[in-house]
């Protein structure tokens, strides 16, 4: 009979099955940190360097404005930040007081940016002079007393913070902020408190440490429950899995957003547990990162494949020095093998493909680092159980067939805020329902198909976008693509490819279109192609279909 959990025998010997996970503040581990390496570097924005004591500090300083401002435990604090020294200090100051993080992403509109306030109650957000009038102009509609307002410049180095102003308004940008009771500098809040740590006790298993939203492409937007435990054990489970990587000596490029869950446990997490250095990009551009990684040289670098394929294709890649990268666990997107094998050749280091979504931390799935791998998503993590079912009948589907991927473990969210029935929809009996259809080999390992939701049914036939992608993407012109259903009369739906090239590449619709033919069944084969300059994605690279789908049905 086959091993209940077959991808046990493919575990390297320095990982265990199963680990003792602390139940704790979230935030103790960077008071942890600072105690264990207080010069060491934390973080470096733009040409400052800030070691973890200081880090440490200003957190505690936020934890204490949090209190004089009346911030209590179970408060929800709102951070709308892109990566910088602030978004590190509010996060674990509003954890170190008990309070909720509402991550909340700094290019939202005022409807998406009310919908997340209102529903979720936050009493107090942290955000940019760039950002704090979109802000304003909804506050009346939500629960906010107080903003917060930093600015880039408030951890620039000299001259930059002189230049920063300057170089705004000649671009015509207005940074002025009217402040009052209600609207507040963090560096006046800051400057004035106490850097005197004081951690609240927390019941680490039901009390939230983040409201993170998702499901915003495909409806309205859900805040997940994540508790303390929850947070704590995928770091855990994340620090395990790269088991080579050393403690006080590692650097992870931070290209991602923390601002979205992948970024806030794989890479602020974890660095912090590790006691790392964090290059911090506000934004990602395929150049200045090329320049910092030949410069400050870091050692791991989570990423999703959009940021891959764009390092690989800059047409001076070969000049710089990219031989520092160790690791790089790449999620939010599927990862093509061509990508994988021409950025292992660049750096020399490994890029695996791993999985997970926002209810579940997020990780539950990785390829291994150094052993044994396959293409997909690897196998579950420590502690973490997956299934593949039948979607009529939810019983467990036999070893290679196509089911939804079920999955339960430590990380699993506690449920979706003040959304009951939605919860009972995903969570049953401990396992989460994560919309994905899946099949699993002999060995345990797993492969994505494509989002249930992304099936395209074409007469009568299913049809999974992703097989389509992997194909196109062979092609050697093709750079992006992305394959999405579009209404057709005769077969319900039919499938359409959307094509950006590489640079100097040139290929029509009926070489693409022969190509396919080659390698798929007929009816997978794409009826309509369209040439872009760019996809529309999430922050993380995720290429957005539903937007697609929208835009042809609008007859953009």
């Amino acid at each position: 009979m086959a091993s209940a959990k077959p991808w046990l025998e493919h575990y390297p010997k320095e990982v265990s099955p199963t680990y003792d996970y602390p139940k704790m503040n979230v935030a103790s581990m960077l008071l942890a940190s600072a105690r264990r390496y207080p010069k060491h570097p934390a973080l470096y924005f733009l040409g400052k360097s800030i070691d973890y004591d200081r880090t440490a500090r200003e957190a505690a300083r936020f934890a204490n404005v949090l209190r004089s401002l009346g911030i209590r435990h179970g408060d929800r604090i709102a951070i709308m930040l892109p990566n910088c020294p602030q978004v590190v200090a509010a996060t674990f100051g509003t954890l170190m007081v008990g309070a909720v993080v509402v991550m909340t992403n700094p290019l939202y509109k005022e409807r998406e940016l009310e919908h997340q306030l209102a529903d979720s109650g936050a009493r107090l957000i942290v955000t940019l002079d760039l950002l704090h009038r979109r802000v304003l102009s909804v506050k009346a509609k939500t629960r906010l007393e107080r903003i917060i307002v930093t600015s880039i410049k408030d951890y620039l180095p000299f001259p930059k913070n002189l230049l920063y102003p300057l170089k705004m308004k000649r671009d015509g940008t207005d940074l002025t902020v009217a402040y009052n009771d209600e609207v507040l500098s963090w560096t006046k809040l800051l400057h004035a408190a106490s850097p005197s740590p004081e951690i609240a006790p927390v019941d680490a298993d039901n009390d939230l440490a983040l409201l993170q939203y998702t499901g915003g492409t495909t409806g309205i937007a859900k805040g997940v429950m994540l508790s303390h435990s929850n947070l704590i054990a995928n770091t855990v489970q994340n620090v395990h899995w790269a088991y080579k990587c050393e403690e006080g000596k590692e650097r992870f490029l931070a290209a991602l957003p923390i601002f979205h869950v992948f970024g806030l446990t794989v890479i602020m997490l974890q660095a912090v547990y590790r006691a790392a250095e964090m290059l911090l990009l506000p934004k990602f551009e395929t150049k200045p990162v090329l320049e910092l990684i030949a410069r400050k040289r870091p050692t791991l670098f989570p990423g999703a494949p959009t940021m891959y394929v764009a390092l690989i294709n800059h047409p001076d890649i070969a000049s710089y020095d990219l031989s520092s990268i160790r690791a790089c666990i790449s999620g939010s997107a599927p990862l093509p093998h061509e990508v994988q094998e021409q950025f292992e050749k660049v750096t020399g280091g490994r890029l695996i493909e791993g999985y997970g979504l926002t209810e579940a931390s997020p990780v539950t799935h990785a390829n291994n680092i150094w052993e044994k791998r396959k293409p997909g998503i690897g196998i579950p993590f420590p502690d973490t159980d997956a299934k593949v079912v039948d979607l009529e009948t939810g019983e467990e589907a036999p070893v290679g067939e196509l089911g939804e991927l079920i999955v339960r473990g430590p990380q699993v969210m506690l449920g979706y805020w003040n959304r009951p029935d939605e919860t009972e929809k995903v969570l049953r009996d401990g396992w989460l329902l994560t919309g994905d259809m899946a099949r699993m080999d002999e060995d345990g390992f797993f492969e994505i198909v494509d989002r249930k939701k992304d099936l395209i049914i074409a007469g009568g036939f299913n049809i999974y976008p992703r097989e389509v992608e992997e194909v196109l993407f062979e092609h050697p012109a093709v750079k992006e693509c992305a394959a999405a259903g579009i209404p057709d009369k005769y077969r319900g739906e039919t499938v359409k490819a959307f094509i950006v090239l590489k640079e100097g590449a040139s290929v029509t619709a009926e070489e693409l279109e022969k190509h396919c033919r080659e390698r798929l069944a007929a009816f997978k084969v794409p009826r309509h192609y369209e040439f872009r300059q760019s996809l529309p994605k999430t922050m993380v690279g995720k290429v957005l279909r539903r937007k697609l789908f929208e835009e042809e049905q609008k007859g953009e």
